[in-house]
């Protein structure tokens, strides 16, 4: 899942980007909102971070561009703490809501919350015949038997069942789970589902060839 973080505080900004991809998520960050607003635009997050006094453009500016054009699930950091502040967000576009300072733990399940509902899900666990993908925990399963997974191949996996019975083509994957400074030319994305396919079995990820990979 690729996460864009627009705060102007440097220490914040590297701070939430460090935690975001210690918990296997792709990360891009802006620091003002101009920035933030024309990242947001290219349509490539699964979710976005955004701090309400931001410079050039502040964050209600930010919601002003992106809506209604751009659905992505946006959660609002800020300092206020009044109610209409609040109301003004979230009637503004924003999926959720976080005044600082906060519990890193809490935006981490906020954020996976608001992705699930963003793919069309509601539950923690995803559950495809004997496989089961708690989202949560980042906890895999087959017939109540634990897999472990790397960090990439979980991500892999949990954006494949979150799109399931869709298509998805590798230049998608490739946006929503490797960061910027990944070498995307590689073969790292095979690997990874070759992988996959060895400890879950060889019909769980379908190839598509020419278009991508689907879990049907």
């Amino acid at each position: 899942m690729r996460i864009l973080v627009i705060e102007d505080d440097p220490v914040l900004n590297r701070s939430l980007a460090a935690t975001l991809r210690d918990e296997g998520y792709a990360v891009d960050v802006a620091f003002d909102g101009e920035e933030g607003l024309a990242r947001a635009l290219e349509g490539v997050y699964d979710a976005i971070v955004l701090d309400v006094m931001l410079p050039r453009l502040d964050g209600w500016a930010v919601l002003e561009g992106l809506r209604p054009a751009c659905p992505v699930p946006v959660l609002m950091l800020t300092a206020r703490t009044a109610i209409p502040d609040r109301v003004r967000g979230l009637d503004a576009g924003a999926d959720d809501y976080l005044t600082k300072p906060f519990d890193s733990e809490e935006l981490l399940a906020r954020l996976r919350a608001l992705i699930r509902r963003g793919s069309g899900g509601a539950g923690a666990v995803i559950e495809i015949g004997g496989l089961a993908i708690d989202t949560a925990a980042r906890r895999v399963t087959v017939d109540g038997a634990e897999i472990k997974l790397t960090g990439r191949e979980y991500r892999l996996l949990e954006y494949l069942a979150l799109h399931r019975g869709e298509v998805v083509s590798r230049a998608r994957l490739y946006d929503h789970l490797y960061d910027e400074n990944d070498d995307t030319l590689s073969n790292v994305l095979d690997v990874h589902v070759s992988n996959l396919r060895r400890k879950l079995g060889c019909d769980l990820i379908m190839t598509r060839r020419g278009h991508g990979y689907i879990i049907p």
